[in-house]
């Protein structure tokens, strides 16, 4: 097929492809997509509504509208201390764009990016689409965090490769896990030794758990592109409402990346998130003590059942190892969990060979949800180690 190269050798993410394959039968839990169950609060949605009634309905400034540009920069200095003026912002649909955007005026052919993992899947494909080299550390051994040794070692296992980024994401899809402000510290000593502009994709920084997300941009703001949007800190994943933050010559260059790809982010969508940023900036916090709660629920019914996982320090999700007697993949383990007992997760594959033995499970469920979910995996697992029997 004459057709991209680079496009013909990347697939669909491992996410969406599980997700499909197991269909959508009435009876399985899923617990699949990160997907809030919570609604978008009602102030934010009124808002929107207006929006559409005022008609607010024709073309945006490519950055987005001021307002929005200055409810922004607002909000990210109150909740995280973030010194960008209003015209450092720019609203991008989603912060996948905001990545895509991100990579694709940062790159260069053949430059390389170092990416810890297992990791989110849309990484990869998009530094391949950008004609990038990736350069993957695996940071299993160190519980999944990268750590200032390891990312000296891969900057040193790369003398024929210009690295020019990195990508951090925290809290981190798929394993939970976060940074203290002394490991951020850490790492910013190896990245500014090197000289890296870091992609900082701090989507999930509202569902901070147990301690004060630090942003990266307040440690290295010289060279960090900030990420971050609307849809998890106030579910609003479908209104695809994200931010790229970055000091103003950069800033530049990708409005012009941005316009090309997509002209400019929904006007409705941007009347609702001056709404949110604004009036609704505790609605990400009532979200976070909901999550915090199912959180518990989940680890405490993990450790019952005899299942090993990472503990989340922040998102919703947890990184469950495959049980011991399990001899397939996490892609069979998955699907035989579907099938037989109901409930769905990612096989930890989807997120990288570094996840390979582990499952990924969601908790942006409801607590009814998860506690039969959970039933169902206890009773499954229960019968498996009571027949002694081997999957393969």
């Amino acid at each position: 097929m004459d057709t991209n190269r680079i496009i013909q050798a990347i697939q669909v993410s491992g996410i969406r492809r599980f997700d499909e394959a197991i269909g959508s039968s009435a009876d399985t839990i899923k617990l699949t997509v990160g997907k809030p169950d919570l609604a978008t609060p009602e102030h934010v949605k009124d808002a929107a509504v207006r929006a559409i009634r005022d008609d607010w309905t024709h073309y945006s400034p490519l950055m987005g509208f001021a307002e929005l540009q200055h409810a922004a920069s607002q909000y990210f200095h109150t909740r995280y201390g973030l010194t960008y003026a209003a015209n450092d912002v720019l609203a991008t649909v989603g912060a996948t764009e905001a990545v895509a955007t991100s990579l694709l005026t940062l790159l260069n052919p053949g430059d390389g990016v170092l990416l810890p993992t297992p990791a989110y899947a849309s990484y990869a494909p998009l530094v391949a689409m950008a004609q990038g080299k990736l350069i993957t550390v695996d940071t299993t051994a160190n519980g999944f965090k990268l750590t200032a040794d390891s990312l000296e070692r891969a900057l040193n296992s790369q003398p024929t490769t210009p690295i020019k980024a990195i990508i951090l994401n925290y809290p981190t899809n798929p394993t939970g896990i976060t940074y203290t402000r002394t490991e951020l510290l850490a790492l910013r000593a190896v990245i500014a030794a090197h000289d890296l502009y870091v992609i900082s994709d701090e989507i999930y920084s509202e569902l901070t758990y147990d301690q004060p997300h630090t942003a990266f941009a307040t440690l290295y703001p010289e060279k960090t592109v900030t990420i971050n949007g609307l849809s998890k800190s106030h579910a609003m994943t479908g209104w695809r409402l994200g931010f790229i933050m970055a000091p103003q010559p950069l800033i530049a260059e990708m409005k012009k990346t941005h316009q090309y790809l997509v002209t400019s982010t929904s006007s409705i969508t941007q009347a609702a998130g001056i709404e949110a940023l604004t009036n609704g900036i505790d609605d990400g916090q009532r979200m976070r003590a909901k999550y915090q709660q199912r959180r518990e629920l989940v680890a405490n019914r993990l450790g019952a059942i005899g299942l090993n996982y990472v503990y989340p320090a922040g998102a919703f999700y947890v990184f469950v190892q495959l049980p011991s007697w399990f001899n397939g993949t996490s892609w069979q383990f998955a699907t035989q969990l579907a099938h037989q007992a109901h409930v769905a997760v990612i096989p930890g594959s989807a997120f990288g060979t570094a996840g390979e033995g582990w499952v990924r499970l969601s908790y942006a469920a409801s607590s009814t949800k998860l506690t039969t979910a959970l039933d169902r995996i206890a009773t499954w697992i229960n019968q498996m180690e009571e027949n002694h029997h081997v999957i393969h």
